[in-house]
């Protein structure tokens, strides 16, 4: 378990200390130094702000301010890096240019000594790499963020890729996800605008999903489910995990050789049908989705080997996806509504697969749904790219404030990343055309004798449970409001304006009145010619005449500056 503690002053270790400085030379580097002065950071700080030099920044006229992020995260490491790859998974969380920028953002991290992985596999298993293995290359034949993969042979024969995870990892991201909540928590305190977007509660999320991609033995599981799901389909492999010799920091599993999918020039040398490969891998992906509802979230081309006979191999299951039926279904209602053209439909499905905080305007979401529509659906579908689709809807959503949960755009997001390594291989590529199928078996699905009966079945017993409880309930709610315990308050939240308007009414009608006194008053007065006497006029008289006057005026301008006679 990651053990990230959320601090008030940062820890005064040199090592938090020197690292904290070294996030804001970068952020004031590309740009940021108005956010750091905003979040008032230098009182935290035993080393002042004045130690970043402000003469570090680069060159930032011709940069978004999406741009600078992701080259902030870059340049921060391991940690960052991967908090920019998940963010970029979450629409409900970020905005859509920022999206678009994060999802280029790719391990380049160097390897690690080979002492460090002989270490961290002789102390994971519990025995030595000559007694495990009967040769080990000490050059890895690849290396991201959190781990390397190296390639060895078993003492049974078995060539394998061993994933080691880098030392310190752990503390590593434990320090940055300290430091990033701390920031977080100053941002949600000092900085109005951002506190929309939940600064706090991304750095929780992206704790609990980095802690399951720290761990091996979650990825090993993900490649056993996947391989039980498509266990009699020949067309596809999933490399065997060795799960006695895997653990946390130790994934073991079997050595794959293959043409990446994207090497197109080799597929052809092989003599691998391309167009064979598309129809099998788009078969894959849907099936994936619609027939299991747990997908590789990753697809990209270097986690796709193709074997001989066109036979695929997925690589890589650290990021999957879940996706449950009613998700599923309106998917398949939103690509239905596509593929017929009917913006109506469409509209609606879109309110069910978003959430939202306030109500939207539904009759302008339904007329730029129609707009956009319009826009890209009234063409041939060969024409119609399901990627470029699901990016132009991600902006309209967006625009509306509506979020797109985040195992809804995870899917979204593989389909759209699938649809691009197809038409890599076949520019003529129809992802509609290999949808049409499986939009048609949901649809029918939905009214297969089995499926209404277990609906029905599923409602009737949460019917009887309701029923079960609720004497129990309503026996619990007498009791607690016998004992006092229970209150109703009842605010209307419209009364006190009623009141108030209520008010200066009866103030408006009484000054009114008081003044119409004073006239009728005044005039009786002079009429009477009551003593003292000017020009034979009574003073009193004329005074009142005066104050009349006066309040009349008043209660005019209060009127005037109302806007309403």
């Amino acid at each position: 378990m990651l053990s990230i503690k959320k601090i008030g002053v940062i820890g005064r270790t040199y090592r938090h200390l020197n690292r904290y400085r070294q996030i804001l030379i970068v952020l004031f580097k590309y740009g940021f130094g108005d956010l750091l002065e905003l979040l008032k950071i230098d009182q935290y700080l035993e080393v002042g702000l004045q130690l970043v030099s402000r003469k570090r920044r680069i060159r930032l006229e011709r940069l978004t301010r999406a741009e600078r992020i992701r080259m902030v995260f870059e340049e921060l490491g391991p940690t960052y890096i991967k908090l920019g790859q998940v963010l970029s998974t979450r629409p409900d969380l970020i905005p859509v240019d920022l999206i678009q920028e994060l999802s280029k953002l790719q391990d380049d991290v160097p390897s690690f000594s080979f002492s460090s992985v002989k270490e961290i596999i002789e102390t994971e298993l519990g025995t030595s790499l000559e007694e495990l293995f009967e040769y080990f290359h000490e050059m890895p034949i690849a290396s991201a963020s959190i781990g390397q993969v190296h390639q060895a042979r078993l003492k049974e024969g078995e060539d394998v890729a061993v994933k080691v995870q880098r030392p310190g990892i752990k503390k590593i991201i434990e320090i940055d996800l300290e430091i990033m909540l701390h920031l977080a928590t100053l941002m949600e305190r000092h900085i109005e605008e951002l506190t929309l977007h939940r600064p706090v509660k991304i750095v929780e999320e992206f704790a609990r999903t980095i802690e399951k991609e720290i761990d091996y033995t979650i990825e090993a599981s993900n490649m056993e489910r996947f391989a039980r799901q498509f266990l009699k389909e020949n067309t596809i492999y999933v490399p065997k995990v060795f799960r006695d010799i895997t653990t946390e920091r130790v994934l073991i599993m079997e050595f794959i050789r293959g043409i990446k999918v994207s090497e197109i020039d080799q597929i052809q040398r092989a003599g691998l049908d391309r167009k064979i490969i598309n129809a099998r891998g788009a078969d894959l992906f849907l099936k994936q989705v619609f027939d299991h509802g747990f997908f590789h979230a990753d697809p990209h081309p270097g986690n796709i080997f193709v074997l001989p006979n066109n036979v695929l191999c997925l690589l890589d299951f650290g990021m999957v996806g879940t996706i449950d039926r009613g998700k599923r279904e309106n998917f398949v209602d939103l690509m239905d509504s596509i593929i017929h053209q009917d913006e109506s439909k469409a509209t609606q499905v879109i309110l069910k697969l978003t959430t939202w905080e306030d109500e939207p305007d539904l009759p302008l979401l339904e007329k730029e749904m129609a707009d956009f529509m319009g826009r890209h659906l009234y063409k041939p579908l060969k024409d119609i790219k399901i990627g470029k689709f699901i990016q132009q809807l991600l902006v309209l959503t967006s625009h509306h404030r509506l979020s797109i949960p985040p195992d809804q755009f995870l899917m979204m997001k593989a389909f759209s990343t699938v649809e691009g390594v197809a038409l890599m291989l076949d520019p003529d590529f129809n992802m509609i055309k290999e949808i049409a199928p499986f939009i048609q078996q949901v649809k029918l699905e939905r009214y297969h004798p089995q499926r209404i009966a277990n609906d029905i079945a599923k409602i009737a017993s949460e019917l009887l449970q309701l029923l079960q409880q609720l004497p129990k309930d309503t026996l619990e709610i007498t009791r607690l409001i016998r004992n006092h315990k229970l209150s109703f308050k009842f605010e209307n939240q419209g009364l006190k304006t009623i009141l108030a308007t209520h008010d200066q009414i009866s103030n408006r009608i009484s000054f009114s009145i008081i003044i119409a006194a004073l006239i009728i008053g005044s005039a009786l007065i002079v009429i009477s010619e009551i003593p003292p006497l000017v020009y034979g006029i009574s003073l009193i008289g004329i005074i009142f005449f005066f104050a009349a006057a006066i309040l009349g005026i008043w209660l005019l301008v209060a009127i005037l500056k109302k806007g309403r006679l």
